[in-house]
């Protein structure tokens, strides 16, 4: 049974999230400079480290750092799950009321962090991070960003320069209800537009990298992709799942009939005979696909009603009640 998260010696305000893998030279450094940050807010903070399956000596320096300040507090998982998990269990043990996301490489710097929490004070909901000026190779990592950045625009509808900058601040309240799978830490901002909540980009210092190796590489496009094109599933579709299967089962017993049709036509007409064309085959594989696609949109409708109704999930999420105890 997982522990409960422990309590603060007082109301936590903020919470600076870490994920942490195998980055032993750059705690260190990183913790001082973060803890002279979040000192000079004079606001109740937490500094909270994700140690996710690190092998080399960052468990070790981060439960030192732990000892000697009350306000660091570590979750150490049990392998190295990815960033998104990290971040997705650092969310759940954090306590303050802001929660503030950054990589543990010391690319992203503490000093931004109040203006970012200064945005946030204007009634934003998230406010993320923009590295325009960033410190990485072109090739590998700046374009196929920059590729992916616009087209996770485009297919979300939510205008952003850098999704990939980890460094965002949050209010605890539109993320508290998020689920976090595969890679998606990076689409959080999305998920809040889900709520109704308001989200604003802010230009960030990025630095180039001084120890240890980046962790990503070109093979994260394709599982960006793939991630965004879950999460337009899931935005359009969550409560009626029968629309795309449904709709792709229709279209392609569509194109089976329209197939059968030319069959016919020079059967009957041309009077050349089914055998020398594919088409007795592709009406049938038409037909069967679309069955089998109508009757998964059915199975996927049922699941979700399962899921909704076991759990008393509601369908919509309310902003405010008045007058309503």
């Amino acid at each position: 049974m997982r522990a409960a998260p422990l309590a603060a010696a007082e109301p936590c305000e903020l919470s600076v999230i870490i994920p942490v893998h195998d980055e032993a030279e750059n705690v260190g450094p990183l913790y001082a400079e973060l803890s002279a940050v979040m000192r000079a807010l004079a606001r109740p903070y937490e500094i909270l480290f994700v140690d996710d399956g690190s092998q080399d000596s960052t468990p070790a320096l981060v439960t030192a750092l732990a000892a000697s300040d009350r306000r660091v507090k570590v979750v150490q998982l049990l392998r190295n799950y990815g960033q998104t998990a990290a971040m997705m269990a650092g969310i759940d043990y954090a306590t303050g009321s802001i929660l503030i996301a950054m990589d543990g490489d010391g690319q992203n710097d503490p000093v931004d962090i109040p203006r970012l929490i200064a945005e946030l004070d204007k009634g934003y909901d998230v406010v993320s991070g923009w590295r325009q000026d960033r410190k990485d190779h072109a090739a590998t990592r700046r374009f196929p960003s920059m590729v992916a950045n616009r087209l996770i625009s485009a297919i979300s509808g939510v205008k952003l320069h850098d999704y990939g900058c980890s460094l965002k601040a949050y209010r605890r309240e539109v993320i508290k209800g998020v689920r976090l799978y595969g890679e998606m830490h990076r689409f959080i901002p999305i998920y809040t537009t889900w709520f109704g909540g308001r989200i604003a980009e802010l230009p960030v210092n990025h630095r180039p990298r001084l120890h240890g190796a980046s962790k990503y590489g070109l093979a994260r496009i394709a599982k960006v992709l793939l991630d965004i094109a879950v999460v337009r599933f899931l935005d359009r579709y969550l409560t009626k799942p029968i629309y795309v299967f449904g709709g792709f089962g229709l279209l392609s017993i569509f194109g089976g009939t329209a197939a059968a049709a030319w069959m016919f036509w020079l059967k009957f007409v041309d009077h050349r005979s089914f055998i020398l064309t594919p088409l007795p085959v592709v009406v049938t594989m038409l037909y069967v696909t679309g069955v089998l696609a109508v009757l998964m949109g059915l199975l996927a409708e049922l699941m979700v009603r399962t899921y909704f109704e076991s759990q008393d999930k509601r369908v919509y999420a309310v902003k405010t009640l008045i007058n309503i105890e």
